[in-house]
């Protein structure tokens, strides 16, 4: 396999490889802990600091000072006390909320249209509570937004038919900071117990969205009428420079108008596109209709919020495409609601496939934040974690912690328990998926298996619920496109079967034919292929899957663990050609003597039938690769920096006759034979296991073993002589 294990890794590696590396690197010698940044050791108390160390034992023995500044704090109230309320600049204050809350100027396009569909719903519920005061007349216009801007003018006009404004709401409103009629409107309702659709759809909080507009405004007035029966009508007008006036004015229709005159260098907010584009972004799913310079612009339905039996396949693709900016159906799709622990209402969807795969930048997280259908966060980067970031959609909830400007949400745990809420319900859906269709589940695991590779390297709280989503080829499975999962695998094992076995393989036949395979085979146990680069890493995380422990077929004999069966018993009574124990421990010493600067140990195994030796108790080469890219490994190369274990099949005849070679001191060609046989036999080892890093090292050792085989073979007869042979008869014939 020659992709790097690093195609797939989180952006910091170390998080993911450091316990393994660490371990493997100590085996070795090697100071990992200095190449991933050792912990600091605990710093010395502030007295050994700057005291010797008897004035240090001073101070730590003189414990009663707190008893001594007690003592001597006399103070007494003796006057009766004077309340007061703190104070603030207009002004500064003013300045503080236009210019240090928000960090986008766009948003203020949202909070305006959060505030005129904040005004509609009110008006909409006092409809229907009190319509003697508030049922609509004649020529009241239907519950609308629009929007018009005015590039040549340089004006932005925000209008809505909501319950409007009398001139004490103006002053208590917008003449007070911080003051925010929505909130004061659903405290009433609390107090009536009149709380149901209306309070879950008001945005409104903290009562500075509308200053948010100062950002681009150099004047803003505000004509509005109440809708109540009988109002007057007023304007309102400020420039943000502490004071306001209010006048009264006629020929004001029911509802507000904002009329924001646009500074010089903001004039990019009164182009139509720009307006349409930040309105499609952060508004789009407003309940109301918006209108930009005449032309509706929200015609996309807020989906999830709807009964998911009102849903139509039809209407999930398009809003798939509008969310995931994609042009095909989804593979799944997630519609998702619950009340408790916390209110959340989600639509989810699993793409066809991803651009990660065609080796393109890093992906983007797909899930977009939103709070009673308004854009919180786009691309919520805390919201699952990274290695869900191919699912799409969105996930509303009334319950998460905003900050004042309600671009991003508070680090709380509210929000931990949220995020901890849908990873696990997403985990389960692909789970479901797996089970209903699992043919399908098996073309999505070849697109997204990375992703849940990674999480199972660096999501430790739900690593066995995506250890339950992975799949492998194995020994059991009929061809190499058919997969298995771990369930599938311990539901097949033997009852004296303990652990489940893989093999790290650069593909399925390669596997079949590797001698780690080979003892397996012999007990009729299966072998899970490991045929992605990455996949010994990810196999070394997981570890433990329902007490089953993953056993590598490349560590030392773990076929001896399962014990003998009544086939091995017949397969050695087959194999009577073997070493005896003092001729095998008479080859071990010539090997360990030959090979000393390449082996640690040499060992003769029982466990190979067909093929001559093997390497093992070794890193993988996807372990190797990785370590020698961050500078573990030694600068000479690998060959010099590790000696391997080697174990020898003494029943293999190549492994028979080199103890006959090695048996005969005094004959200097068999003892060179011998030891070129020696190498050529640990360098097919290290072939076999994917370590050998230049196969050029060998050619000229095969080419003298070539020549030496063919020794006997007799030269060929020239030509001239060929073609004598064959007239002569001729000739007699003649």
């Amino acid at each position: 396999a020659t992709v790097s294990v690093l195609n797939w890794l989180p952006v910091h590696p170390h998080t993911i490889m450091q316990s393994a590396v660490m371990r493997l690197a100590a085996r070795r010698g090697i100071p990992a802990a200095a190449k991933f940044g050792a912990a600091p050791a605990p710093l010395a108390p502030v007295q050994a600091r700057f005291c010797s160390k008897s004035a240090a034992d001073d101070l730590v023995e003189d414990e009663p000072v707190a008893e001594t500044v007690a003592a001597k704090s006399a103070e007494a109230v003796t006057g009766p006390g004077e309340n007061f309320e703190f104070k603030a600049e207009t002004q500064q204050l003013l300045d503080i909320v236009i210019r240090s809350v928000y960090t986008d100027k766009e948003i203020f396009v949202r909070e305006l249209i959060s505030n005129a569909s904040d005004a509609l719903e009110k008006r909409r519920h006092l409809e229907m509570c009190e319509p003697e005061k508030w049922t609509p007349e004649k020529d009241d216009e239907p519950p609308s937004i629009r929007i018009d801007v005015d590039s040549d003018n340089r004006t932005f006009t925000i209008t809505d038919t909501g319950v409007g404004m009398t001139k004490e709401e103006l002053v208590a409103n917008i003449g007070t900071i911080c003051s925010s009629g929505s909130k004061k409107f659903l405290k009433q309702m609390a107090e009536g117990n009149q709380q149901g659709s209306t309070s879950d759809a008001i945005i409104g909080q903290f009562g500075v969205g509308f200053y948010s507009a100062y950002m681009i405004a150099k004047n803003i007035k505000v004509y509005t009428r109440s809708a109540q029966h009988g109002s007057k009508g007023y304007v309102w007008e400020s420039e943000g420079t502490g004071a306001f006036k209010i006048s009264e004015c006629e020929g004001v229709a029911k509802g507000s108008k904002i009329v924001c005159e646009v500074r010089e260098t903001e004039v990019a907010f009164c182009a139509q596109t720009v307006i349409e584009r930040i309105v499609k972004k952060y508004s789009n799913f407003v309940a109301y209709e918006i209108h930009l310079n005449g032309a509706r612009i929200n015609t996309v339905e807020a989906l999830w919020m709807k009964p998911k039996d009102e849903v139509s396949e039809e209407e999930h693709t398009e809003f798939y495409k509008f969310v995931a900016n994609a042009y095909d159906a989804p593979r799944f799709k997630l519609h998702y609601a619950i009340d408790c622990p916390l209110n959340i209402n989600a639509l989810m969807y699993v793409p066809q496939t991803h651009t990660e795969r065609m080796n393109m930048q890093r992906m983007e997280p797909g899930l977009s934040l939103y709070c009673r259908k308004v854009l919180i966060q786009a691309k919520a980067r805390n919201l699952v974690p990274e290695y869900l970031r191919f699912v799409k959609g969105v996930v509303d909830s009334e319950d998460i912690p905003l900050n004042l400007s309600r671009e991003t949400t508070q680090d709380s745990a509210l929000m931990r328990k949220l995020s901890s809420v849908i990873t696990k319900k997403i985990l389960k859906w692909l789970h479901d998926e797996s089970v209903r269709d699992s043919e399908g589940y098996a073309t999505f695991f070849d697109h997204f298996g990375q992703f849940l590779k990674e999480g199972v390297c660096t999501d430790a709280i739900n690593k066995t619920d995506l250890a339950r989503l992975l799949r492998f080829n194995s020994s059991s499975c009929d061809d190499a496109r058919a997969t298995v999962s771990l369930d599938d695998y311990i539901a097949r094992m033997p009852e004296n079967q303990s652990n489940v076995y893989y093999l790290q393989t650069p593909s399925r036949d390669a596997g079949l034919m590797s001698p780690y395979y080979e003892a397996f085979k012999a007990k009729g146990l299966e072998v899970m292929f490991m045929t992605h680069p990455a996949d010994q890493i990810v196999m070394t995380h997981l570890d433990m899957y329902k007490k089953h422990k993953l056993v590598s077929c490349e560590s030392s004999d773990p076929a001896e663990a399962e014990g003998k069966n009544q086939e091995d018993e017949q397969l050695e009574n087959l194999m009577k050609k073997e070493l005896t124990t003092e001729q095998g421990n008479q080859l071990v010493d010539y090997l360990q003597r030959t090979l000393q600067t390449r082996v640690q140990s040499v060992k003769v195994s029982t466990r190979l039938t067909s093929s001559p030796c093997i390497i093992t108790d070794h890193e993988q080469a996807s372990m190797q690769k990785f370590m020698k890219q961050h500078g573990i490994l030694n600068q000479q190369g690998e060959q010099e920096a590790t000696k391997y274990h080697l174990q020898v099949n003494g029943k293999h005849e190549i492994v028979r006759k080199l103890y006959t070679i090695s048996c005969t001191q005094h004959d200097e060609k068999s003892q060179a034979l011998g030891k070129v046989v020696a190498e050529q036999l640990l360098d097919n080892a290290l072939i076999s296991a994917n370590l050998l890093e230049d196969p050029r090292s060998i050619l000229a050792r095969v080419t003298n073993l070539m020549e030496e085989a063919l020794s006997t073979t007799s030269e060929p007869i020239s030509i001239e002589k060929e073609e004598d042979k064959v007239l002569e008869p001729k000739a007699m014939n003649a």
